[in-house]
């Protein structure tokens, strides 16, 4: 079949399995140039590994230190005529690539939140790696049945205490609107801090470490965001932000559990970037246009690939924290100069200036990459086979 992009607001309901193995082979490719990390972790395990940071730090320590992989994702296959997911694809393809090179690459696609998941990953690891050295939490989902109670958790994008009145973008469209936002409850709070906090990174690695399949010295990290204080109303004080505090907090308890272990758990504060989970929240696509206009014009923009590669070549064998002992990545974004163009544009930018100040070709050209569209030497006229078979899922 001959895929095109379908898009519906922040989602894009297709995906072309060829443009998502090129996707895999420019960030391989990238890691390959970049050359081998020194003391990189040689037994991984990824906890949504299929798009984003979780697949950037699967690619990471396989092709720049020839590491064992296991990704843990939720992803689907093609079935009549819907394409798989972006993420199937991606995982696909990144098991190809490693196969080629003789890397140990398995995948677990099921609820990571799960119980029943949890054993099969802890049986996979004693089977063909018996331990691992370092475990990624990149989880990222809209809800969370809760293995212990049964209950159904669901997330939100909601400001806490107040409304939340700012500019946000209608990236499909280019138009600079206002939206308006009312604040959570306490219930929508607590649910979101049960999807997107910490607890289930606590429980893989209590399940993990009682398996007895943590290595010496392992060490296991979580992805967080900051940003500037525009945003902070919709994400850093939001309801998502106490579930990022949440998350800190938890990397605290881990650490003290990995003590026996000589092991740590290390919150790391990354960039803002294009993602499907960026996407779909308000009034931060706009934020991530004109940081991407600004910072590409100062040679320090970053993509998920280059933020991943820094994080694992620099800043894990000896981190540098913040006050809060946080690794933070975002540093080029977080620098004085940058945010201070950037407050600038948001004064003064609207639906007639956007292509100017913004950089809002790039952030659509980066949303498509993510399903697999705009890349180059891919045929997007051609037919393509959405069946598309994970070589080692199980």
């Amino acid at each position: 079949m001959i895929i095109k992009p379908k898009t519906r607001g922040f989602i894009c309901t297709t995906a072309h399995p060829d443009g998502c193995a090129a996707h895999i082979r420019e960030q391989v490719a990238y890691v390959q140039q970049k050359g081998t990390i020194a003391g990189a972790p040689k037994r991984v395990l990824v906890l949504g590994a299929s798009t984003g940071y979780g697949l950037a730090s699967r690619i990471v320590p396989a092709f720049a230190g020839r590491a064992a992989t296991i990704g843990v994702f939720f992803e689907k296959a093609a079935e009549g005529d819907r394409t798989a997911s972006a993420g199937w694809y991606n995982s696909v393809a990144f098991e190809r690539e490693a196969h080629a090179a003789g890397l140990y690459a398995k995948s677990i696609n099921g609820d990571a939140f799960s119980d029943d998941i949890k054993a099969q990953t802890i049986a996979l690891i004693k089977a063909d790696l018996g331990q691992i050295d370092a475990v990624i939490y990149s989880l990222a989902s809209p809800r969370r049945t809760h293995p212990k109670t049964g209950v159904v958790h669901k997330s939100c994008l909601k400001p806490t205490g107040g409304a939340y009145v700012n500019k946000t973008v209608d990236t499909e469209k280019g138009t600079v609107g206002e939206v308006n936002i009312l604040p959570a409850t306490e219930a929508e709070i607590a649910d979101t801090v049960a999807v997107m906090g910490g607890e289930d990174w606590e429980m893989w690695m209590d399940a993990l470490a009682a398996a007895g399949v943590l290595a010496p010295g392992v060490v296991t990290l979580a992805y967080s965001y900051i940003g500037p204080e525009m945003t902070w109303a919709i994400y850093r004080n939001g309801t998502i932000g106490r579930a990022k505090e949440h998350l800190e907090e938890t990397a605290d308890r881990i650490t003290a559990k990995l003590a026996t272990h000589e092991g740590h758990a290390w919150v790391s504060v990354n960039k803002a970037l294009v993602t499907q989970a960026s996407s779909a929240i308000p009034v931060v696509p706009l934020y991530i246009a004109l940081l991407y206009k600004v910072m590409k014009a100062k040679g320090t923009h970053e993509g998920t690939i280059e933020q991943i590669y820094r994080l694992f070549a620099e800043r894990l064998a000896s981190p540098q924290l913040d006050e809060e002992g946080r690794i933070r990545i975002d540093d080029w974004e977080m620098t004085d100069d940058v945010q201070t163009e950037v407050a600038q544009l948001w004064e003064v930018v609207n639906t007639d200036n956007l292509s100017i100040l913004s950089d809002i070709v790039g952030y659509r050209a980066e949303f498509l990459k993510l399903f697999g569209f705009g890349l180059p030497g891919v045929d997007y006229e051609a037919e393509a086979n959405p069946d598309q078979t994970l070589p080692s899922a199980v």
